[in-house]
């Protein structure tokens, strides 16, 4: 065989993936997520086309709702109105007094209007979450705003049952519709099954206590959760972004922590020619 006719070996290939050049996985881990630039680019990523069509479908179906309401004839109260009336009557008494008062309270005048939120941003402030309590406030101050405006545009009759003052206008409930921005807003800041759970067992308790109180019919509570839920989801399309940021870095920010507080807890190697360590 002459020197042209001995075979070549070929080039060996570099790999075309990076699990054949590492010999591992490539699939993204969580440690991957808390890199600087994979939050941004997962920050970049989240998407606000739900939120915004999910909160603008809301508003939109509330104040279809207080239309309907409003064009009735007498402007009468559905049956269903009626029907859930009869039946919350019959519940009242002294337990079923202290719970809805508190409620009423609660969710209301200054204490739900400025303290309760106020409070929420500051202990969102505590733990260095800046953005999320900023969220929280416009997120209050819009669903607040919505149906304030609802109110005015159609000037729906209380109940001629209502034990306790109230402004002008039973559509929407003011005190659900903040009660369901609340439930909302914490579940987006804090997303654990948990706070969805009680921030939806509150905004409800909130509807059934201002239906027992006469305040509302309860087709006004249930416009007080679309707008409520609609003020959340539409602010969140507008922040989603630098809270997601602030999300993943508090979540490192946290992971560094206590990977420093276990790292503490080691015990070193002993030196070489060092006694042994006696234990008492």
């Amino acid at each position: 065989m002459t020197e042209r006719d001995e075979p070549t070996t070929p080039p060996a290939q570099a790999p075309d993936t990076a699990q054949e050049a590492t010999g591992h996985d490539a699939t993204p881990t969580v440690a991957d997520d808390l890199r600087p630039e994979q939050r941004e680019a997962k920050a970049q990523r989240l998407g606000r086309r739900i939120p915004v069509v999910s909160g603008v479908s809301a508003v939109i179906a509330a104040a279809l709702l207080g239309l309907v309401v409003s064009v009735r004839s007498g402007d009468l109260p559905f049956e269903f109105d009626e029907e859930w009336a009869e039946d919350v009557l019959e519940l009242r008494g002294p337990i079923g007094d202290v719970i809805s008062y508190f409620m009423d309270g609660l969710g209301g005048g200054i204490v739900g209007v400025f303290v309760v939120p106020i409070a929420v941003a500051v202990a969102l402030l505590i733990v260095r979450r800046p953005w999320a309590a900023l969220y929280f406030i416009v997120a209050s101050v819009v669903s607040a705003g919505v149906v304030q405006l609802l109110k005015n545009l159609f000037g729906r009759a209380r109940p001629e049952d209502i034990i306790v003052m109230s402004d002008f206008g039973s559509f929407p409930s003011g005190h659900v519709a903040n009660a369901a921005t609340i439930a909302v807003a914490l579940g987006i800041i804090v997303p654990h099954a948990w706070v969805w759970v009680v921030g939806a067992a509150y905004t409800l308790l909130m509807a059934a206590s201002r239906t027992y109180l006469g305040a509302h019919w309860i087709s006004d509570t249930i416009g007080g959760i679309l707008v409520g839920v609609g003020a959340a989801l539409l602010m969140w399309a507008a922040f989603a972004a630098p809270l997601e940021r602030e999300r993943l870095a508090r979540l490192a920010e946290v992971s560094a922590r206590n990977a420093a507080r276990a790292q503490a807890h080691i015990t070193p190697p002993a030196r070489p020619g060092s006694p042994p360590t006696r234990s008492s």
